[in-house]
């Protein structure tokens, strides 16, 4: 049977609640545990080939931009495609299964298509937004626009 390890929480400052993350958790935990105990299942055409599944996802907001860093081990760049519509940022594409030779008695590591969407806030810098894709984690760097950066306003002396 497959152990469940804790979440990492970064120490330090005291961090929000969020309640619908932690049930998104809870909701993927319980997913996998079935998925492993029983197998795949679930409507037709929802499991098996063209299903699409979504990676783990950190969110970052600096200054200047947003950082959105996806973990995607195994993946080749040319199998990845990042969009940005207005402020939503799409990342998708396919995990390819590789080749074998003997059979395989259990698979706990995802192929076929994910796809992951957000949706930014607004004033983002579209023609600005880079991408890379190193040690299996893609970060997408989407700069604010002029107008959204936060800024130190002085007080004027009287």
């Amino acid at each position: 049977m497959s152990q469940i390890l804790p979440e990492r929480r970064s120490g330090g400052a005291r961090e929000r609640r969020q309640p619908l993350n932690e049930l998104e958790q809870v909701t993927d935990t319980m997913r996998r545990m079935l998925e492993q105990t029983f197998g795949r299942f679930g409507p037709p055409g929802l499991t098996g080939e063209g299903a699409a599944w979504s990676p783990l996802v950190d969110i970052e907001e600096e200054d200047d931009a947003y950082v959105v860093e996806a973990e995607l081990p195994g993946v080749k760049r040319e199998d990845v495609n990042i969009e940005l519509i207005g402020n939503e940022l799409m990342i998708t594409g396919e995990v390819k299964e590789r080749e074998r030779k003997g059979v395989v008695r259990r698979q706990t590591r995802r192929v076929g298509h994910f796809a992951y969407r957000v949706t930014l806030p607004e004033h983002v810098d579209a023609d600005k937004v880079t991408a890379k894709l190193d040690g299996g984690v893609l970060t997408v760097r989407v700069p604010k626009a002029e107008k959204a950066q936060r800024r130190r306003v002085e007080i004027a002396a009287s």
